[in-house]
């Protein structure tokens, strides 16, 4: 990080970080973010993914992978608040301890709120 110098109105000359760009901006809040996310544990989400008569995973999970009309797509924790109607594709839930579920399905409706994902199946 690079330091301007000023001078005060006593002559005496000052130095303090130059404003940041904002790609370090934005690299000092990543890792603020996963220093914060260190001291938390492991991040997760509770997922649970059933049918009206079967429940096929039900626990925690750190991503989801699917596909709707527009491709293929990933839920992380921390998601923004989203729903979609899935199309035919292999449902992966990569779990906490680093094993992969994969769910074969031929459509469905995720739900995703508040680290909580939802996905109905046979609707």
């Amino acid at each position: 990080m690079s330091k301007a110098k000023t001078v005060g109105h006593t002559g005496v000359i000052h130095e303090k970080p130059a404003p940041e760009t904002k790609g370090e901006e934005e690299q000092k809040k990543a890792a603020d973010q996963l220093s914060k996310a260190k001291d938390q544990g492991p991040v997760s989400m509770n997922v649970r993914v059933h049918s009206p008569f079967r429940v096929y995973y039900e626990g925690a999970a750190f991503s989801l992978s699917a596909e709707n009309a527009t491709g293929p797509f990933d839920i992380l924790p921390q998601h923004h608040n989203f729903i979609s109607l899935l199309s035919p594709c292999d449902l992966i839930i990569r779990t906490i301890q680093h094993s992969e579920q994969k769910i074969r399905i031929s459509g469905g409706i995720m739900h995703v709120k508040a680290d909580q994902v939802v996905v109905f199946l046979d609707v």
